[in-house]
């Protein structure tokens, strides 16, 4: 059975080329193509698409209305397709606060070609669409459901200064990673974080979680000393690695090649926090697509960190936390909404351990 895709876009150019891309795939097909949401509305009704494309900026309706109606009313996969710009990066990031799956990026000269070039990327995100979680969005009028409650703070230096929080993920891990840092204390541990992301959204993505986080977090600095209380993300353009000065821990950036089709990937982050702090890091796998994190956490397991992977009933895509659980690397599978209070409770463990000492 086919992936039926409905592709939503005012530009004859845009459609034209992403029904092509589509075509060509052995296992998805374009069942359709819209040039405006208030058209999309009625071939969703007579189509019944599994993942629908959609453009951020869309006549008629705003593709932000048209999306917020839509996961209310009809919630289905959709994969945004936005413009590598920093205000197009803040109203991507909207769309994925309100429930589409994942996003591409349009490069921004010679169109045609560079979406050509972008067919590997679009069409696995449309896979990883189709097999994705969606959950109703609650109506406009509803009650807000609760959060994660804050967790306390630690009050203990050994857990806040020794130890240091890892973590990784891609579809689906802007909202998780929010839902994990919210619950955070303010004096916990230094976070590093590598969310497979464009460069010109990593840095409104910080913004975002810094304006809703206890804890503060800004886009990482090269040679900038990783410090409690802080969480450190990756920018789009750089790989992310831990290091240490003396008994400071430090983030190194660079712009090697890329690893499992990522820069910045995972594995780069947790390979390089297993050697330089072993039995002191702590390490946490979101939901995400493919296998990027599995190997560095495995090898941060055998370095004697303590890891933890989000289970599969809250993962919107379970590939990357699947694959580290297969591997063996995950010491525990714990939903998302538990994951900030059961590393918390953990942080807490060791300390108690390392007074009793």
């Amino acid at each position: 059975m086919k992936i039926k895709v409905l592709v939503v876009d005012d530009s004859a150019l845009i459609r034209s080329i992403m029904k092509e891309i589509i075509n060509s795939q052995p296992d998805m097909e374009t069942v359709g193509t819209a040039p405006d949401p208030l058209t999309a509305r009625e071939m969703i009704k007579a189509l019944d698409p599994d993942v629908l494309t959609l453009d951020v900026e869309m006549p008629k309706m705003d593709g932000l209305d048209f999306l917020d109606k839509l996961m209310r009313l009809r919630p289905m996969p959709v994969v945004m397709i936005s413009s590598l710009t920093e205000g197009g990066s803040d109203v991507t990031l909207r769309a994925l606060e309100l429930g589409a799956v994942d996003f591409v990026t349009k490069p921004k000269l010679d169109i045609g070609r560079g979406m050509q070039e972008y067919s590997q990327d679009i069409t696995d995100k449309i896979r990883a669409a189709a097999r994705a979680k969606i959950k109703q969005a609650p109506a406009a009028n509803a009650p807000q459901p609760r959060g994660v409650a804050p967790l306390p703070p630690l009050s203990n230096r050994v857990a806040t200064t020794e130890k240091v929080i890892i973590l990784g993920a891609s579809t689906g891990g802007t909202e998780a990673i929010k839902t994990f840092l919210t619950a955070l204390p303010p004096d916990c541990p230094g976070i590093l974080i590598t969310q497979h992301m464009p460069e010109a959204f990593t840095k409104s993505f910080a913004h975002r979680l810094d304006s809703v986080c206890r804890i503060s977090v800004k886009e990482a600095e090269h040679g900038e000393r990783v410090l409690p209380g802080h969480a450190y993300v990756a920018p789009g353009h750089s790989h992310m690695l831990l290091t240490r000065s003396g008994a400071n821990y430090i983030v190194e950036l660079n712009r090697e090649p890329p690893v499992n089709r990522h820069r910045p990937s995972v594995d780069v982050l947790f390979h390089s926090a297993a050697r330089a702090a072993g039995v002191n890091a702590i390490g946490v796998i979101l939901t995400g697509m493919g296998k990027d994190g599995a190997a560095g956490m495995l090898e941060m397991k055998q370095a004697g960190a303590y890891n933890f992977a989000q289970d599969e009933a809250t993962c919107v895509v379970f590939g990357m936390p699947k694959e580290a659980i297969a591997l063996g690397a995950a010491d525990e599978i714990v939903p998302l909404q538990e994951m900030g209070r059961r590393v918390m409770t953990h942080l807490a463990f060791l300390g108690k351990r390392a007074i009793r000492v």
